[in-house]
């Protein structure tokens, strides 16, 4: 089986903890291989060393010198290098897989798109979640057309936290709309599935237990015509954790966790027959009566493994990206796809600007 020969820049929580620890997993390694390692900081290097017994460079320019080697770079650099890194990459002849937040604004993800359109180079964004298990199952779900039309999607991700990393700071793009948000919005946007189109956005942020200047907390409420309305948290400041969708539909409705969900619904054919009513409603006995009908309800479940999703969905991107380099096969996220999250982001900070650090 040919193998696609990968280099990863970053040995942080991303590139080392995700991206490497799924290419040195046996499955992974059937397809993949990882030849150069790029790590800024000298003991991450030399770990990096022991642990994949690569190439490993200081600087990601010398995997310029590598070009013959590799077939495909991780860009897991800091957010805010993304989008110069992965430019940089494409115009020296790189399929780049590139980390998510992909870019700081839309103008800076076109140019990228752009660049690998002209240098007939392959680009990604690394947005696993779309391959989550429960995701999977939600969007099965809503897609069988049982809840019928969906009036309402609640979607929660949060937990609390006080942070005080990088990741914290508006300079370094980041935030919790763009370090949590990618994963649920990118799922919220596949569930609306109008990508030509911008939906409408109303955003509230704020700072609460973060020591930098960016946000810990996001509401966030998309809606478009005649779609339902998304309405998505994230929160570094809910004491009771909670990681859950919840769907409204005109036949009925889901929620549920990443390890567990449940959805009933009803057959509105087989439904009592109804009608219309102006006067007071009276029971049999001539008293007052609530408008009420028993309806017969199917009730389903699904459990999956709380220890394995991530996994899943990490193997499943790689997957996608191995049988498109090497077949041609079509890719189920798509550049437009990412940019119109790029667009909500930006839409989203416009509404909400923050002072910086100095």
């Amino acid at each position: 089986m040919e193998k696609l020969r990968i280099a990863i820049i970053g040995q942080g929580r991303s590139g080392r903890d995700i991206h490497g620890a799924y290419l040195q997993t046996p499955q992974a390694k059937e397809k993949f291989e990882v030849v150069a390692i790029v790590e800024q900081q000298e003991d991450r290097r030399k770990r990096a060393a022991e642990e994949f017994g690569c190439l490993v460079l200081e600087k990601y320019e010398d995997l310029y010198y590598q070009s013959d080697n590799i077939d495909l770079v991780i860009n897991s650099s800091y957010s805010f290098q993304h989008h110069d890194i992965t430019v940089d990459l494409l115009n020296h002849g790189f399929n780049v897989v590139c980390e998510k937040p992909a870019a700081r604004n839309v103008k800076e993800f076109d140019d990228m798109v752009a660049t690998a359109k002209r240098m007939g180079k392959f680009l990604g964004i690394f947005q696993q979640s779309r391959f989550a298990p429960y995701f999977v199952k939600v969007k099965e779900v809503i897609d069988s057309g049982v809840l019928g039309e969906l009036i309402d999607v609640d979607i929660q991700f949060n937990g609390f936290a006080r942070r005080w990393d990088w990741q914290t700071l508006q300079s370094y793009n980041g935030g919790s709309l763009r370090n949590t948000g990618p994963h649920p919005l990118d799922q919220a946007l596949a569930i609306l599935n109008a990508y030509e189109h911008m939906p409408h956005v109303f955003c509230k942020m704020n700072r609460v237990n973060t020591f930098g200047d960016a946000e810990d907390y996001v509401k966030l409420i998309l809606t478009m015509p005649d779609k339902p309305l998304i309405d998505l948290t994230i929160s570094c400041c809910d004491a009771y954790p909670s990681f859950t969708y919840k769907v409204h539909g005109k036949n009925g409705g889901l929620k549920g966790t990443m390890q567990h969900i449940e959805w009933k619904y009803f057959n509105p054919e087989m439904a009592p027959k109804q009608k219309l009513i102006r006067h007071s409603l009276s029971k049999a006995d001539g008293t007052p009566a609530y408008c009420s009908e028993t309806l017969s309800w199917r009730e389903d479940s699904w459990d999956g493994d709380p220890n394995g999703a991530f996994d899943v969905a990490v193997e499943a991107y790689y997957q996608m990206v191995y049988e498109h380099l090497l077949h041609n096969a079509s890719l189920s996220i798509t550049l437009d796809q990412v940019r119109q999250q790029i667009a909500v982001y930006e839409e989203a900070h416009r509404q909400n600007p923050m002072p910086a650090i100095e």
